[in-house]
């Protein structure tokens, strides 16, 4: 990894020498590198999108591709990874106990995103509330889930994570005002792609808590963007017969889009995370910018594979 810049770049055309053009580790003669991917997110930042990507390899721990992978980000929902290694983390010291009860009527509402509003069960346990956290986005869980642990916890974990450019600054809410933080979490492409790499790596506090939190990633149910281009079932991916290991967690927001994953196949695995910050001025402004996600997914495909 290079010297960071002193003044943060607001743009990939910021910091275009941060761009590894190397062709990927162990490619065949023809394939392609991630030009495709370079371009489309060129594009992005020309219209004035804000980007950071960065993408390890596993077996080398070398960067691949890194763009402005030092700037702090909104990322919306992916911004719960911490919060499921602390939830994770409690479950195995005894300080929680998974089956303990949450009832959603202690809760405020929010309406965001997810499925338990919609269950008739007005109660679940915290292990449950975890998997909805992690597989459907779930925004009520989640809020359960911090409200259980605390949000001081959280912090002091990504802190003990040594994650410096990232925070978790509030819960979820339907609307923000002018006295609530301005986003949910905020993160860097490099420390989103350090995080998954250790998880499947088993260096996230200890192996039990990174095995715990990466079976919840893994159900995941958004493959919309970057992993639209595994081919994988969104329902059912754990155990993929062509030998493809993939974990992942999305955030959405308005004007906002992230992907971090670890997506290893029988050439080489690789940690990615992508976040863009866009205009969303109509259906041409979002649909340009999942482009770009899709665009990464093909380039990992191909380098993996």
């Amino acid at each position: 990894m290079g010297t960071e810049p002193r003044r943060d770049a607001e743009s990939l055309r910021g910091s275009r020498r941060s761009i590894s053009r190397r062709p990927p580790r162990r490619a065949a003669a023809g394939r392609r590198s991630f030009t495709s991917t370079l371009k489309a997110l060129d594009d992005l930042a020309t219209s004035g999108a804000k980007i950071s990507v960065r993408i390890t390899d596993l077996d080398r721990g070398t960067s691949v591709l890194a763009g402005d992978d030092f700037v702090t980000l909104p990322v919306a929902g992916l911004g719960v990874v911490p919060l499921l290694i602390e939830v994770a983390a409690a479950f195995e010291s005894g300080q929680l106990e998974p089956l303990e009860i949450m009832d959603r009527s202690q809760l405020d509402l929010v309406t965001v995103a997810g499925v338990w509003q919609h269950l008739k069960a007005p109660a679940l346990p915290l292990s449950d509330l975890a998997v909805l956290t992690a597989s459907t986005g779930d925004a009520l869980a989640a809020n359960a889930l911090l409200a259980r642990v605390g949000l001081p916890a959280v912090r002091a974990r990504i802190e003990q994570l040594g994650l410096a450019r990232s925070a978790l600054l509030d819960r979820f809410r339907d609307e923000r005002g002018p006295d609530d933080a301005p986003h949910f979490a905020l993160g860097s492409a490099r420390e989103l792609a350090e995080v998954f790499a250790a998880l499947v790596n088993s260096q996230v506090v200890s192996p039990g808590v990174s095995a715990q939190v990466a079976e919840w990633l893994s159900l995941n149910h958004d493959l919309s963007l970057v992993a639209s281009a595994t081919g994988l079932d969104p329902f059912s991916h754990e155990n993929d017969e062509h030998g493809l290991l993939f974990i992942n967690k999305t955030g959405r927001d308005a004007g906002i889009r992230v992907e971090a994953g670890v997506l290893a196949g029988p050439r080489a695995g690789v940690s990615y995370a992508l976040i863009v910050c866009f205009d969303d001025l109509s259906i041409y402004h979002r649909m340009r910018a999942h482009d770009a996600f899709r665009t990464l997914g093909v380039d990992l495909m191909e380098y993996v594979f």
